[in-house]
């Protein structure tokens, strides 16, 4: 393929993102925020809807597909299969999100990629994974989410189950699926072989769901919405200010003892209706309440020194306009600036995480040209003229 990226622990690894939206091109993100050379391939004249979408203006692209090169390719067709088959060659990673049976259907299936390159590892993300009774049915991040169990716990009791504003569903496929890939990377180097990582959506979210499970299991409980709150673990809530809530969290014993001194309270540590955790669970709403009666009329600065003073964890309600104004985000530079051809400095979010020997970083933001990297591509790789390039411009190939 192309000239490798000359940074990051994942530098020299060469990544063929197929499939569109975010499940799957995530997890290529993550790849390429720390080195790997990833190839994204796009339908000739359509291009991945991501590039339209975003609020004030189709800012998600640039974010998802950073550090990405991108071609065009017609999977539909033989001639684009037999091209993509010679990719397969020198890749060390096919990565796809496509409704199982697709891939199949074009002939490319893992056991027809493998027998090209028997290193190749193919990473699957979708909505049910690669088996099992719903493996066909279409799959969003949001239906995953439900069936994971996630959006059962979201939102207030009072209200229908919300989603948290995030596409929370598909990124924890895709974080899970690099996790996987990393792993068959790793049992690559012992054995030779590739192998198929098979990341599905509601699976990477029922992974988040604690002890939901064993509880129901083990006892009948089903976990229900609690709003702003974990059942039984408290003190840890948003309380109010004079100019907005803050977060208090301080449900550890030794922490909800230096809690009551910093309020001026300290005889409620050794309280037995508090001096525990089950005794703070059993009096949540009477533990809140305190709290807040406590806090309303100071201002949320006062009360985050008081609690920095006295070792508590607490914390305001970020939105990206604190961020940016955050001395920590800019120490740690968890957000940089990006140029980018049509809006100029673009910040997004750094490259996380950090490691010291091997940092990713992002180089460019995505690629503005559908089709922008075909002739580098396709020329270094696979020895394309001028002429044949256009030909297969053409017949609608690339």
């Amino acid at each position: 393929m192309a000239g490798s990226l000359d940074f990051g622990a994942l530098k020299g690894l060469k990544v063929l993102e197929l499939g569109q939206l975010i499940a799957g091109p995530f997890c290529g993100q993550l790849l390429a925020d720390h080195g790997a050379e990833v190839i994204k391939i796009e339908a000739p004249g359509i291009g991945d809807p991501m590039r339209k979408w975003g609020q004030a203006a189709p800012l998600w692209w640039p974010v998802v597909s950073r550090n990405k090169k991108c071609i065009t390719l017609n999977l539909r067709e033989p001639k684009g299969q037999d091209i993509l088959k010679e990719l397969v060659k020198e890749a060390d990673f096919i990565l796809e999100n496509f409704r199982p049976g697709t891939m199949e259907r074009w002939g490319l299936d893992y056991e027809t990629l493998s027998a090209i390159n028997p290193r190749l590892i193919m990473i699957r993300v979708s909505g049910y994974g690669q088996s099992g009774p719903y493996s066909s049915k279409a799959g969003y991040g949001s239906i995953g989410e439900a069936m994971g169990g996630m959006r059962n716990l979201a939102g207030d009791p009072s209200t229908p189950p919300s989603r948290i504003g995030l596409s929370i569903g598909d990124s924890l496929a895709a974080t899970y699926a690099t996790i996987g890939a990393l792993m068959a990377l790793y049992n690559r180097e012992k054995t030779g072989k590739g192998q198929v990582v098979d990341s599905a959506i509601y699976e990477a979210v029922l992974a988040m769901t604690e002890s939901v499970a064993a509880e129901y299991s083990h006892s009948g409980y089903n976990r229900e919405r609690t709003g702003s709150i974990l059942p039984k673990v408290a003190p840890s809530n948003a309380y109010p200010t004079t100019d907005g809530d803050i977060l208090i969290a301080a449900n550890q014993d030794t922490v909800w003892k230096r809690l009551a001194v910093a309020m001026g309270k300290p005889e409620l540590a050794e309280d037995p209706r508090y001096a525990t955790h089950k005794a703070r669970g059993e009096r949540q709403q009477e533990l809140d309440k305190m709290i807040a009666d406590w806090s309303k009329d100071k201002s949320a600065q006062d009360v985050q020194t008081m609690m920095d003073e006295h070792g508590i964890p607490a914390g305001k309600i970020f939105k990206a306009e604190d961020m940016f104004k955050d001395p920590h985000y800019k120490a740690r530079e968890a957000l940089i600036e990006v140029d980018h051809p049509n809006f100029g400095k673009l910040a997004m979010q750094n490259t996380f995480p950090k490691l010291s020997d091997t940092p990713g970083q992002v180089n460019w933001p995505g690629p503005v040209e559908l089709g922008q990297h075909n002739q580098d591509i396709y020329g270094a790789v696979l020895g394309y003229s001028e002429t044949d390039l256009q030909a297969l411009a053409d017949e609608g190939i690339i």
